[in-house]
């Protein structure tokens, strides 16, 4: 088995690679699709990495991942299962993909909003739309109201 890498991305400009003795990679029956060779060959496969000891992580990427992963996550380790091919080796790639897909996810920093003031044209617009709608409205009354 080798290094997991993740792609370059925010939070990770060098991208990210995981080293091959910190993924656990446990086999077992699959429910999905398969056949007759469903009940016979162990095509699921849960690959689990354990966040809070991987070296491939710094401390400020290891506490967003945490955090963000939380409910994913059994005490630090974040396990991924994949069953929806035949073989075995497809499962093991689907797993490593999406398992690289999160970590680069949750090691993007998070945008804080700068709060922006309406310009001075759109201001104008939005006054002038409704003074449109009041005079509309305004020369639907019955002639005599005024």
């Amino acid at each position: 088995m080798d290094d997991l890498h993740v792609p370059p991305g925010p939070g990770a400009p060098g991208g990210l690679t995981v080293p091959a003795g910190e993924l656990l990679e446990q086999f077992s029956r699959s429910s999905g699709p398969g056949g007759q060779g469903v009940n016979t060959t162990d095509s699921r496969v849960q690959l689990s990495l354990d966040l809070g000891t991987t070296t491939a992580l710094n401390d400020a990427q290891r506490e967003l991942a945490l955090a963000r992963l939380a409910e994913r996550l059994t005490g630090t380790v974040l396990t991924i299962s994949a069953s929806e091919h035949r073989s075995q080796r497809q499962n093991r790639t689907a797993a490593r993909q999406r398992l690289a897909g999160l970590l680069r996810d949750a090691v993007v920093p998070e945008i804080t909003r700068r709060p922006t003031r309406p310009t001075r044209g759109s201001k104008r617009r939005r006054l002038e739309g409704k003074r449109q709608r009041a005079e509309t409205k305004r020369n639907r009354r019955r002639p005599g109201a005024e």
